[in-house]
């Protein structure tokens, strides 16, 4: 039976587990579109394309399976890179689909015209193009193996329109396999060996490749050998932080105890993690490419062990499949740095502890503490980029897998488009999206998807009228030398309203719980505004004091 492109399309998806997909509508898809019509995939549209990007790389970062966006060629496409850097930097699958000109008109700069093959190497894992309808079934098998394995990131998959309405026969679509990423038994031993002569061991947690399980799992290793857990930047609900193991977090602003006890380890296992530019404080807690520690890392691609440090032990192994081969390691009575492992879990209890006042009239450390007191444990929180975030990633004591959607490439806007994507394949789970003013109006728009599909976001909106952390170096390195950082914003409160949901503003500090509470019962996407003192640039340090230091 001959079916067209469209039809493939939306077949192979089906074929692959999809349930959902975030597009913004083109005429280069129209083909595709109409197939989805006949099925019951859940279309998401969104009002830009950055933002569905964003949305598709919140599903594969709390699902594990591929991401999957539908966009226009052109703008379009170009809009969408802003999601395709973010999964690519974070190790996210997803797969991008972007209709493409009618084959006859390539190479003539046609109407929206970009060689996407050319163009978005840099972005994706594999960038295809399928001239052949018939090609579909293998193209799209193909593109799930691809953001799936090793290293796991984004596809990119060119559609012609034409070729889209094409009726042709093809095979059926059949779901994609999984690669596994097993550590030999020697490996396993010759780790299980270097950990029982350490004196200073220390486990750093990153990447993807987890789930629920491997999480639990290895906690429960990590409480056998009484060993101190760390998370990478943003990686942090890869550990409970009140399990007496954990350390910090490996990130921007590491705790300066945590620091240390990273250099003088004499056993540094990075299980998962890449210890790029961010987690490694700009490759000076792992020296490169020789580590001063030694080094053990467990990665799913051979093309990463060894491109940053030598490590004197390297293992390709998913972080599912090492975990499950630790359970029969047997733990020594005493571990020797059980001591050791206290005292940094005492540190990173002190460490995330938030002040109580600061300039202006709006104190965020009460704020924080009033959230933990009064959100669950499984509550999701997601954030773009910017000082403000400072506080989440602090100051919130992560204690759930899948609890966090926040860019480790630091990319601003992912905040509100991540927790539109959370809730909709969370519904029963609160979750509450951190932006700050600069940072929410990238995509802010998506707050009409939010209310489109009845989805009761909460975001917080740190308004302090600038572009904090440009504004925060800017008075570091040019002191009084005030250019390009402040904002003008709208009534953020207002706009929830005018977009159908509910909206507060909190100019003091006593006001947030209450407001909280109101946008938690109003049942509605809502937005709470608070009106921060720019001077509050971080926890500790205000834009003049910084500023001063540079002037002495």
């Amino acid at each position: 039976m001959k079916k067209t492109g469209g039809e493939l399309i939306v077949e192979a998806l089906k074929a692959n587990g999809v349930k959902r997909l975030s597009c913004v509508p083109g005429e280069s898809f129209l083909a595709v579109l109409d197939a989805l019509y006949d099925t019951d995939l859940e279309v998401i549209v969104c009002r830009q394309e950055g933002g569905a990007a964003m949305m598709a790389d919140c599903w594969g970062r709390l699902t594990g399976e591929p991401g999957i966006c539908m966009v226009t060629r052109g703008p379009g496409a170009t809009n969408a890179t802003a999601g395709l850097h973010i999964a690519r930097q974070d190790s996210i699958p997803m797969i991008l689909f972007i209709g493409q000109v009618q084959r006859d008109a390539r190479e003539r700069e046609a109407f929206q015209e970009v060689e996407f093959r050319r163009a978005l190497t840099e972005y994706a894992k594999w960038v295809g193009e399928i001239d052949d309808a018939a090609r579909i079934p293998e193209f799209v098998t193909r593109a799930f193996a691809i953001a799936t394995s090793g290293r796991p990131g984004p596809v990119v998959l060119s559609l012609p329109e034409d070729m889209l309405r094409d009726e042709v026969e093809a095979p059926r679509a059949k779901p994609y396999a999984r690669v596994p990423a097993h550590p030999g038994r020697r490996q396993v031993d010759d780790f299980y060996m270097r950990l029982l002569k350490a004196e200073r061991p220390m486990v750093i947690l990153g990447g993807t490749r987890w789930d629920a399980d491997a999480v639990a799992d290895f906690r429960v290793f990590a409480e056998r050998f009484k060993l101190p857990v760390g998370c990478s930047f943003r990686r942090q609900m890869l550990f409970d932080h009140l399990n007496p193991g954990y350390a910090g977090d490996v990130g921007i602003g590491i705790n300066p105890v945590l620091a240390k006890e990273i250099k003088e380890s004499d056993l540094l296992i990075l299980l998962g993690a890449r210890m790029s530019e961010m987690p490694s404080s700009g490759y000076t807690l792992v020296d490169v490419p020789y580590p001063a520690q030694s080094l053990v890392h467990i990665y799913p691609d051979p093309s990463e062990l060894g491109r940053i440090y030598r490590p004197d032990l390297a293992i390709c192994a998913s972080p599912q499949d090492f975990v499950a081969a630790l359970t029969d390691l047997e733990a020594p009575a005493e571990p020797r740095w059980a001591e050791r492992t206290e005292h940094m879990h005492q540190a990173y209890l002190a460490w995330s502890k938030p002040p109580q006042t600061g300039p202006g009239a709006v104190h965020m450390g009460p704020i924080m503490e009033w959230i933990e007191g009064n959100t669950k444990a499984d509550t999701i929180f997601t954030n773009g980029a910017g000082n403000y975030a400072t506080w989440l990633h602090r100051f919130h004591r992560f204690r759930q897998f899948n609890t966090q959607a926040a860019p480790t490439s630091g990319s601003m806007g992912y905040g509100l488009p991540a927790a539109v994507a959370a809730k909709r394949l969370f519904p029963e789970r609160e979750v509450i999206c951190f932006a700050g003013d600069g940072c929410f109006l990238m995509h802010g728009q998506e707050f009409a998807t939010a209310v489109r599909y009845d989805l009761p976001i909460i975001a917080l909106v740190i308004n302090n009228g600038i572009y904090g952390t440009i504004r925060m170096h800017q008075e570091r390195d040019y002191p009084g030398r005030v250019s390009g950082t402040d904002l003008t914003n709208p009534d953020f409160a207002a706009l929830a309203r005018a977009y159908g949901g509910h909206g507060e503003t909190v100019e003091k500090t006593e006001d947030f719980a209450s407001a909280f509470e109101r946008a938690r019962a109003s049942g509605k996407p809502s937005i709470i505004e608070v009106k921060l003192d720019p001077e509050a640039i971080t926890p500790t340090r205000t834009l003049t004091e910084i500023a001063q230091t540079k002037s002495r």
